[in-house]
């Protein structure tokens, strides 16, 4: 399996690191063999991935033989349908666009949870009188395209609310210039952006999605079933090395956030540091990092369930794909 070529910045390293490590240290990787092992996160460059670029910038890829290329993502590059098309190995993405993609029969899963809450909220000024979520009722609901907006429809769906959808790009300037009532944010995005727009808190009410009863977990790292099946080690050195990656970002922000401005710069984003460093910051919150060399926690069954349930009651899937099939447990897999 080859990266496909894209516009992105060409991440590619081939270091052979064994005799300095260790001979188990660093492996040749496999999948996808011959070329680099693809990676691409949900979204444009920002804070929210720190931890692979610092992973991929101060070598912890390289140091277990990984060859890796990181892509640039966003919504003209869905992770989930380059993980099917075989335009990338591994992917980030909500797990509630994991569960979507399962139901219709996309044989990805989930070999890491890396965001372990929800930072995902509904967001309206006072002033348009919408004090509770049941006010949003027949008002202009900015939504994002695709799988960002699986779980406010799902809500829209359980509180029986029927809102006027409107498309809404990265920017939040339809909301600040009044064109709708209620926006969609991240709390470590779009919610700052709001407020360095000049917009005090005071005069913002903030429904949580997690509040709401849709705590679902968010950026876990993905790939084929067919790519874990084949390849199980690399599988496990990427999550591995990933982590070392956001732990050394919060241990180091100041140089993470240099790392994360460079691809940001790349890519030509709109962005400014302090917003990334805000962002770096809240996203911590939602992160549960396991102990040096041990695994992400896993999502418990009970809790994905009952995700599942709530999908389907409210007709986003029309079957709960098995547990078993969607989270492969990396830390059961053992270094040749």
């Amino acid at each position: 399996m080859r990266c496909l070529r894209t516009t992105s910045r060409s991440l590619l390293v081939v270091i052979f690191l064994a005799a300095a490590l260790g001979a188990n240290a660093a492996q040749p990787h496999t999948v996808g063999a011959p070329g680099p092992i693809c990676f691409i996160p949900q979204w444009t460059p920002q804070a929210q991935f720190a931890g692979y670029y610092v992973a991929f910038e101060k070598g912890f890829y390289a140091a277990r033989g990984l060859d890796v290329k990181i892509l640039e993502g966003g919504p003209a590059r869905p992770s989930a349908e380059w993980l099917q098309k075989g335009a990338a190995e591994f992917a980030t993405m909500f797990l509630s666009t994991a569960i979507v993609e399962r139901a219709k029969g996309i044989r990805l899963v989930n070999i890491g949870q890396i965001v372990a809450r929800s930072s995902q909220v509904l967001i309206a000024k006072k002033s348009s009188g919408i004090k509770s979520f049941r006010d949003m009722n027949g008002k202009k609901v900015g939504l994002w395209g695709g799988e960002l907006s699986i779980l406010p429809r799902a809500l829209f769906e359980k509180y029986g609310l029927h809102v006027v959808a409107v498309p809404q790009s990265w920017s939040v300037d339809l909301f600040l210039r009044g064109g709708v009532d209620v926006a969609s944010a991240m709390m470590y995005n779009e919610y700052h952006a709001i407020l360095q727009a000049g917009v005090d808190p005071d005069e913002l009410t903030v429904f949580s999605l997690g509040g709401l009863g849709f705590n679902v977990p968010e950026d876990g790292i993905y790939c084929m079933e067919s790519t874990f099946e084949k390849d199980p080690q690399t599988c496990r050195r990427f999550v591995q090395a990933s982590i070392q990656g956001w732990r050394y970002a919060f241990e180091h922000p100041a140089e993470a956030l240099g790392i994360v401005m460079k691809y940001v710069n790349e890519a030509r984003i709109a962005t400014n540091g302090q917003h990334q460093e805000w962002m770096l910051d809240d996203i911590r919150k939602a992160i549960d990092l396991p102990p040096p060399g041990g695994s992400p926690a896993a999502v418990k069954k009970s809790d994905y369930m009952a995700i599942g349930g709530e999908l389907m009651t409210n007709a986003i899937i029309h079957r709960i794909p098995a547990y078993s099939n969607l989270f492969k447990n990396c830390a059961a897999v053992h270094e040749k």
